[in-house]
């Protein structure tokens, strides 16, 4: 379960990482609860995760054909350091007392400028510090990492909002991305020699997409991918008024209930680590879909505080077993020479979706109730569970071939591979299960 760990390089990238996390959750959960307190408005809530979500949208690929032309810890560093800088600002403006909505816009915005230049190069630099042979696991516990922070984060952050203010969460976030920037610069990288990128940065941008397009196994968990990102994960935007109107937990029930995201994501990511190899996976991505739409209707029916804490655990379980399973398959399916740009689209059906998710959840919890919208968001995701299921035994043999290929290889595969669409999950064909 925890074979990545033995490269020195990423035991420096998991525990700076982890710290750095935990601050990011914290500014995450006390961000929201002002926004709510300033304003007490749904569509304001949507409109912050808009603003903050967007650029990843619009500047992934840009952000991803840059992590495939220069140094990827290098861009890191620059990426985190200005997060950190961020993160000052806001707990200047709140500490003072002088912060407004429209500073939470403005800095939220500028922070996805950065994250569109930073989720790229971090998702493409794993291969960089473990190699192919452990990339599976490296996944794997990046997502326990992300998501032990997610279950500290938010309960830290409900007890220090509920005591001392917001301002004090976005000041420990700010502090803490010191730990993964030393990480970073403690890391002793193999110099590896990068092969310029033909034409413009357009040109490699369009590569990456083309590459996406062509290759159906990919383009059918992205287009699952950004479908639960549009309509399944606004919910966690909608999670304030939860707290407040309909379970009456304040601050305190709003960082237990975040955090309960964050147990259920954490045991959906030792799941996933666990597992060796990559067998089986596309059923995993379906089947954890369908649970993800189930779990939300249900969520959305509580009226119990305790109930809706325990049906979380099934929610943040099933969303990140069908993200992280998405993101171990595409990755295994990419040549290093496009790994960031493929990453890109990537954030791009992760998080740059989640913008349009936030501005619709708003407007219909606005008009129908935050309950309502997070049911027919579920509903949405098992539907689109179906069809990725009822395509599954298609796309078997197309993936068998590029895994072959990559392996013998190491190159991008031939395009004759990538016309006629076969499965996520073939029979067996020797070491190349998946």
């Amino acid at each position: 379960m925890l074979r990545a760990l033995r490269h020195r390089n990423y035991q420096l990238f998991f525990g700076g990482q982890l710290i750095s996390l935990i601050g990011t959750w914290m500014q995450t959960v006390a961000q929201s609860w002002l926004v709510y307190q300033l304003t007490g408005s749904a569509v304001l809530l949507g409109v912050v995760g808009f603003s903050n979500q967007i650029p990843v949208f619009l500047l992934a690929p840009l952000g991803g054909s840059t992590a495939d032309r220069y140094s990827r810890r290098r861009i890191i560093i620059a990426t985190q350091t200005l997060a950190m800088l961020l993160a000052f600002v806001m707990a200047g403006l709140t500490l003072s007392g002088r912060v407004q909505v429209w500073h939470v816009f403005v800095l939220a915005a500028l922070l996805g400028v950065v994250n569109a230049f930073d989720i790229p190069a971090r998702q493409a630099f794993v291969v960089d510090m473990v190699g192919r042979e452990d990339l599976v696991n490296a996944i794997a516990l990046n997502s326990t990492m992300f998501n032990g922070a997610r279950m500290i984060g938010p309960a830290v952050a409900g007890l220090v909002v509920d005591a001392i203010g917001e301002g004090w969460c976005f000041f420990a976030n700010g502090v803490s991305y010191l730990a993964v920037i030393a990480g970073l610069l403690m890391m002793s990288m193999m110099v590896r020699t990068r092969v310029p990128l033909p034409g413009t940065a357009l040109a490699s941008i369009v590569e990456g997409f083309r590459y996406v397009k062509r290759t159906r196994p990919i383009r059918a968990l992205l287009l699952l991918l950004g479908l639960v990102s549009l309509v399944g994960m606004p919910y966690t935007v909608l999670m304030p008024i939860f707290a407040d109107q309909i379970l009456h937990g304040g601050p305190r029930g709003l960082g237990i209930l975040m955090s309960a995201i964050g147990v259920g994501a954490l045991a959906g990511a030792l799941t996933l680590a666990a597992k060796k190899g990559i067998h089986g996976l596309g059923h995993w991505v379906a089947l954890s879909a369908t649970g993800f739409g189930f779990s939300l209707i249900l969520f959305s029916l509580s009226r119990s505080f305790g109930l809706s804490v325990a049906l979380l655990l099934p929610v943040g379980f099933s969303v990140m077993v069908e993200m992280a399973s998405s993101n171990t398959l595409i990755q295994s399916l990419v040549p290093d020479s496009l790994r960031g740009r493929v990453m890109a689209v990537y954030s791009m059906m992760f998080m740059g979706m989640a913008p349009f998710g936030s501005l619709l959840a708003g407007a219909f919890a606005h008009r129908l109730g935050a309950p309502a919208t997070v049911a027919a968001g579920g509903i949405v995701c098992i539907a689109g569970a179906i069809v990725f299921a009822w395509r599954l035994p298609t796309l078997r043999q197309e993936t068998r071939q590029i895994i072959v290929a990559l392996q013998a290889g190491g190159g991008e595969p031939p395009e004759e591979m990538t016309g006629e669409a076969s499965a996520l999950t073939p029979r067996n064909s020797g070491n190349h299960k998946i």
